[in-house]
């Protein structure tokens, strides 16, 4: 089974790849408050082409180069 996340796209600037912010939240460990929590990740467009601001779905796939292991999935919510 492989990994299946939603994330918002920060940036388009390179080809055939986007860079998407996905966001968790996760209690304190102390105090169990909510904290943010984001990581960005680099994925292959896979053909589809979204426009900063979209919502996406990305999933794990094996290596496609040194830093891209994730691949575009759908987009879910499209800004236009």
């Amino acid at each position: 089974m492989s990994k299946v996340l939603v994330g918002k796209v920060v940036s388009i600037k390179m080809t055939d790849t986007v860079l998407v912010e996905v966001t968790r939240r996760t209690p304190h460990k102390l105090y169990g408050k909510l904290i943010k929590r984001s990581k960005k990740f680099k994925v292959a467009l896979n053909g589809l082409a979204p426009v900063i601001g979209n919502t996406v779905k990305i999933e794990e796939t094996k290596p496609v180069s040194k830093e891209k292991y994730f691949k575009l999935i759908e987009i879910e919510e499209k800004k236009i």
